[in-house]
């Protein structure tokens, strides 16, 4: 028998058995800040359902009792503390809402408060929990991990400390993103990160999984931590850190600082409707639930973005992108057979149709290579570029041979190789992105799937030089956006872009694998539903060609074509004008869309 308040006063862990326990979001700050030091910020950010998703329980029902459970508003809680006197910014995921998992509010509740770190020259610390990207937001989820990528680098650039503290647990979408790009990583004692899952891995693959698999001490022995530290220590340990980047600190009774004006590295950021905040201050372990307003979109274009460029062009000419997105719509998870088709085009297929002269360029230079990404140098139409892919197969030899087109973590740190080169060189960079998704296997958990995926995003967020990725058939979560963060992104029309499979969605949600279709029409998924909401930039190729075939050069017209207004873009300009165009997925309302304008103002429109 445990007594409650022996647990308690262990800091929630076992004195038994050394377990540690799951702590609530403001439990966990009270236990890390000084008392009374942490002050959130009263941010106004309203719920946001862009998708209108529905399961088996509306997403805007599932929102209102995550609230009413746990008394947050979303899943992290953010402010300003101090730890021993010296101040900081301080996020905490909370587990208990929606399993931590990282939407569009999450996102911009993170960079507001790396946002806020910056401007008060402040060291941030996050403390992680969460299953990874939220399935109900779609694509749109994935975004967000682009976007807390590009904010930490803020930091890193304004030469402040950024600290991740990773608890059980941290996985997909945040252990491949903010989790794994700060500076330094603590895992409390007995955590557990990875890109997938244990179960999907047995499930995928049907592995067994080795002791202790993905745990701190897994991650510690392969050298993707900097420490393993049991709960007591991680205050001391947080000290020592805060020491070291700001070694004096702040007086315990300073006032809390007036909130500054937000900023982003090239604008305001949009402003948000307004909902109630969230506001607390340790020791309450509970925050007072806000309003449970949730903004649904006006189905169907009220989150659409304004075309590049001439929103009249004909999509009839061979190879022109499709603009509007009004073709009559296909049944979703008809697209979805389509784009797993074997006899599709490959990346080395386009490479033959749409470039000239490519040089393929091997390994990671880390002792790997990996066969699901092609990488080298071509010609597209005279010009030079750097091309990158995931490449599958025609026949069943093949896609073994080639893994299906799921990177491995030498995949993806080819592809950073190949793009810091055409970055030296002055190169612009074209990627092609046909994957189911990253490599779920031991494997690839035990050489840091996860870090890979971050440090590719966060790479291509830096490129300065003009990048375009078009999907070419399977955009499936970070697997492809390791690839696709981008100043335009193309879409083939019979091409799916996802945050997860239909299937495993029906799986998780519907506790019904059968219900994929459902989960395809749900997702949203299709090239006009992600023009719609922003994701894709064009849509390529004529909805009337049956999938697998493609007009000669239809892909490489696309491509030109877009890529060419991009080369009189200041080299200066195209990392704060790519950040801009990926800040926007967390702000939702019209004068957020007024503000992408600015975002486009060298398309040549």
């Amino acid at each position: 028998m445990l007594y409650r308040k022996r647990l308690y006063r262990n800091l929630e862990v076992c004195p038994e058995c050394g377990d540690h326990r799951r702590l609530a979001a403001a439990d966990r700050i009270e236990q890390l800040a000084d008392p009374g030091s942490f002050t959130a910020f009263a941010d106004r950010v309203p719920a946001v359902d862009p998708l209108g998703f529905v399961d088996l329980v509306p997403y805007p029902a599932r929102l209102a009792g995550a609230r009413a459970s746990t008394g947050l508003s979303e899943a992290v809680l953010c402010g300003e503390a101090a730890i021993d006197g010296h101040r900081l910014v301080l996020a905490a995921m909370d587990f208990r809402f929606l399993g931590g998992s990282l939407g569009s509010v999450t996102g911009e509740l993170i960079v507001r408060a790396v946002e806020r770190a910056r401007q008060r020259r402040l060291p941030f610390v996050v403390v992680t929990a969460s299953g990874g990207a939220r399935m109900q937001e779609g694509a749109l989820s994935l975004m967000q991990m682009a976007t807390t990528i590009q904010a930490i680098a803020g930091l890193r650039s304004d030469g402040l400390l950024s600290v991740s503290v990773i608890t059980d647990p941290t996985y997909g979408g945040v252990a491949a993103s903010f989790a794994t790009a700060t500076d330094v990583i603590v895992a409390e004692s007995g955590a557990r990160m990875g890109f997938a899952g244990p179960r999907v891995i047995q499930q995928t693959l049907r592995q067994t999984l080795p002791d202790g698999f993905q745990t701190a001490d897994f991650l510690f022995r392969h050298g993707y931590v900097d420490m393993v530290v049991e709960r007591r220590q991680l205050r001391p340990a947080l000290r020592s850190l805060l020491s070291v980047a700001a070694p004096t600190p702040a007086p315990r009774a300073e006032a809390p600082r007036p909130e500054a004006p937000r900023s982003v590295a090239t604008r305001p950021a949009p402003a948000l409707a307004a909902a109630a905040p969230v506001h607390a201050t340790v020791p309450s372990p509970r925050v007072p639930p806000p309003e449970p307003d949730v903004e649904a979109p006006d189905r169907p274009g009220s989150v659409r973005l304004a075309p590049h460029d001439d929103p009249g062009q004909s999509p009839g000419t061979a190879g022109a992108p499709v603009r509007d997105g009004t073709s009559a719509p296909a049944e979703a998870i008809g697209i979805v057979r389509a784009a797993r088709r074997s006899d599709r085009p490959t990346t080395l297929d386009y490479l033959a149709t749409a470039f000239d002269g490519f040089v393929e360029l091997h390994g990671d230079r880390l002792g790997a290579d990996c066969p699901a990404v092609v990488a080298g140098f071509a010609r597209l139409d005279g010009i030079p570029v750097a091309v990158i892919g995931h490449q599958k197969g025609h026949t069943t030899a093949e896609l073994v041979a080639r893994d299906f087109g799921m990177a491995s973590p030498a995949g993806y740190r080819k592809a950073v190789r190949v793009m810091r080169t055409a970055a030296n060189l002055g190169l612009p960079v074209v990627t092609l992105i046909d994957t189911p998704g990253a490599s779920p296997g031991v494997q690839a958990e035990q050489q840091g799937q996860a870090l890979a995926i971050a440090e590719s995003i966060s790479t291509m967020a830096g490129l300065p030089v003009p990048v375009v990725a078009v999907i070419t058939g399977e955009g499936g979560s970070g697997g492809a956006l390791a690839l696709a963060v981008a100043d335009r992104v193309l879409m083939r029309h019979d091409a799916v872009y996802s945050v997860i499979s239909p299937e495993g969605c029906a799986a998780i949600l519907w506790n019904d694998p059968s219900a994929a279709p459902r989960a395809a029409e749900a997702l949203c998924l299709t090239a006009p539903d992600l023009l719609r909401v922003g994701v894709i930039d064009a849509i390529v190729g004529d909805p009337a060609v049956p999938g697998g075939q493609h007009a000669p050069g239809e892909l490489r017209a696309a491509l030109t074509g877009t890529l060419t207004p991009l080369l009189d873009v200041p080299a200066q300009d195209l990392v704060p004008l790519r950040r801009a165009r990926f800040r926007r997925f967390c702000a939702t309302g019209d004068k957020a869309r007024t503000e992408l304008g600015s975002v486009h103002e060298y398309s040549g429109a």
